[in-house]
């Protein structure tokens, strides 16, 4: 397989995948868009640590995100021309899925409602 991006591009990405917490976030994030509240309140951390979280995701090119009104929606960046990151994300969404921690997220997340979230 010919790499197209240099290889820091690659680095980064596994650098980024490299995190417990952001393996979490990316599977929840195949699940569907989501905000900084409910990524934050499934993961039980602090806002400022996801947002650090959801920064070096977005830099590696593995999320991006979307105005929605009053919201930021992040989404899984399914649609990348980079080899490295489709086959680590098709690695990512085909293997870890039976891990309890990430099943624990999955029904979270089917659950999270921002409105209720932010309430609270």
């Amino acid at each position: 397989m010919i790499l197209d991006a240099p290889l820091e591009e690659h680095l980064k990405i596994i650098r980024a995948l490299s995190d417990k917490n952001r393996i979490r976030i990316v599977k929840m994030l195949e699940m569907k868009p989501l905000c900084v509240c409910e990524i934050t309140f499934v993961l039980g951390l602090a806002a400022s640590t996801t947002s650090k979280h959801l920064s070096i995701l977005k830099n590696a090119g593995i999320i991006f995100e979307q105005k929605d009104g009053k919201w930021v929606n992040y989404h899984l960046n399914r649609a990348t021309r980079n080899p490295v990151l489709k086959d680590m994300l098709e690695l990512i969404g085909s293997r870890i899925h039976e891990d309890p921690v990430i099943r624990s997220d999955a029904d979270k997340v089917k659950h999270a409602d921002r409105t209720e979230i932010l309430k609270n």
